[in-house]
């Protein structure tokens, strides 16, 4: 093919994005918001250089309709990588145009994917008066990943709820949902998004909708609502040397099972939990100042359905002999979980049984290159069942190869032969290094154990490898060195062999 016709269909799906770009019309608008919006951008090396301009184009485009000032969006972006680094904070710029120019320029660190370190940054410098966040608004974190950290998250991502932070995740791999929907803010479906990077698109509409939601209220609040709990946000009203704050909620129509709290004036947050599924809640929270009158603020809430256990099965590290099984949610009033599993098709069904507590298991002994029915059944403590099922299959048992043999067929050919591999092979791949010349792969069937290399230089030394093909991926290859004669040397010579 012509070199300039196969740059032209590589480059075509990103002339074809530029092209959406340029001819999308205008943006709508997001006026009349105000807070600190923080993008953690995934700049590992596990993130491709086409998959990291991807999601820079996205964020560019995400933030083109806000209004940026200090009175209004401020955004600032954080790179995750071996160590942290931040590449503007929220006070550097102040109009749409320079956040643009800003974010299209980013370049990728590459290194470890450490959020954990990333997520301890962005509190300890970020958050902070010294990189212009402010204390009084709204704040959003928008993490864009490949679904995969090397240190743990949970902790520094708690601290930032901790202080108010709604955390939102893009996820553009497979990533953990187990792991990712805990991380996200509460409820995940609202604050989780998996999507290909090719499409990330189709989710900016949905995720500034939400996050202008969040930056609209210049009030108290309610985010993180699940069947028993919210958390409640509101501006800072008062310090700890000016007042108090009193929170009092009930049920709507049942005042008299008025709860009461009290907290410090430098709090701007708090959860409220032990709550009633699917009922609205009347809130109110009392700023107590000594040095001047505040009104209070209220709200409404109304909790979710109560989620029954298990909502979701996910299957994951599978293995020849294993995988593991997961589910969510995990509540209190769960007493043990039974795994129930068998082959399809088939009648034969073991049970693993385990605590309330837990949410995975292991299932072991396994048949290799297997679809397994499983079935994980909640028992509750009421005596209720609830139970739902989900595929798993196995990986194929792969081996290497043994006993890589080579055989003289002339000064300049030899015959490579190999034992059969064990398991299900569908094929060898066998690669020649030519010191002199270029090298060959080649690809047999799995019935075929022999090869002829021709062609070899005399006096060259060349290295074979050869690896067992299987359905998903490659066994484990041998590799042999061969030392061919020079040619003034005899016929019918013997060539060394060394590892």
């Amino acid at each position: 093919m012509d070199p300039e016709v196969l740059l032209l269909i590589l480059c075509l799906p990103a002339l074809l994005g530029e092209r959406l770009l340029l001819h999308r019309g205008p943006q709508p608008s997001v006026p009349d918001l105000e807070g600190d919006l923080l993008f953690l951008l995934d700049s590992s090396g596990s993130v491709s250089f086409y998959e990291f301009s991807r999601v820079k184009e996205f964020i560019a485009d995400f933030l083109h309709p806000f209004t940026f000032g200090p009175h209004d969006v401020q955004t600032g972006i954080v790179h995750i990588s071996s160590m942290p680094s931040l590449e503007f904070p929220f006070d550097r710029y102040h109009s749409s145009g320079a956040v643009q120019h800003a974010v299209r320029n980013i370049q990728q660190k590459m290194g470890d994917t450490n959020t954990g370190k990333a997520l301890s940054f962005a509190k300890e410098k970020l958050f902070t008066d010294e990189a212009g966040a402010r204390a009084n608004v709204p704040k959003v974190v928008v993490w864009v990943t490949d679904g995969f950290s090397t240190d743990d998250i949970s902790q520094p991502m708690q601290l930032l709820k901790d202080m108010g932070v709604t955390v939102f995740i893009v996820s553009t791999g497979r990533g953990n949902y187990l792991e990712l929907s805990a991380a996200a803010s509460q409820p995940p479906e609202k604050h989780l998004h998996f999507v290909d990077v090719d499409d990330l698109t189709i989710i900016t509409k949905e995720l500034r909708d939400a996050i202008a939601g969040i930056m609209h209220a210049k009030r108290l609040r309610a985010t993180e609502i699940s069947s028993n709990s919210f958390r409640l946000i509101w501006p800072q009203l008062l310090t700890r040397d000016t007042g108090y704050y009193v929170l009092e909620y009930a049920p709507n129509g049942h005042p008299r099972q008025k709860l009461t709290k009290q907290m410090p004036g430098d709090h701007t947050s708090i959860v409220v939990n032990n709550l009633e599924p699917q009922t609205t809640y009347e809130v109110a929270l009392i700023p107590e100042s000594n040095e001047r009158y505040i009104p209070p603020q209220v709200t409404r809430v109304a909790t979710l359905e109560e989620v029954i256990s298990p909502a979701r099965v996910l299957i994951s590290e599978s293995k020849p002999h294993s995988v593991r099984v997961s589910w969510s949610p995990v509540p209190e009033s769960v007493a043990s979980y039974q795994i129930m599993y068998g082959p399809l098709p088939g009648n034969a069904i073991k049970i693993v049984e385990v605590k309330g507590s837990l949410n995975s298991t292991v299932l072991e002994d396994l048949l290799a290159n297997t679809t397994y029915l499983v079935t994980v059944s909640a028992i509750y403590k009421s005596g209720k069942e609830k139970a739902l099922s989900a595929k798993a299959c196995t990986q194929e048992e792969y081996s290497k190869i043994k006993h890589l043999r080579f055989e003289d067929m002339s000064p300049t050919t030899v015959k490579a032969s190999w034992d059969p591999a064990d398991g299900n092979v569908v094929g060898y791949h066998i690669r020649c290094r030519r010191q002199a010349g270029p090298s060959t792969l080649l690809s047999v069937s799995p019935q075929i154990h022999s090869v002829l290399l021709s062609d070899l230089a005399a006096g060259s030394t060349n290295k074979v490898c050869v690896r067992p093909v299987y359905r998903n991926l490659l066994g484990t290859g041998l590799c042999r060195m061969i030392h061919m004669q020079p040619a003034s040397l005899p016929r019918g010579y013997r060539h060394q062999q060394r590892v």
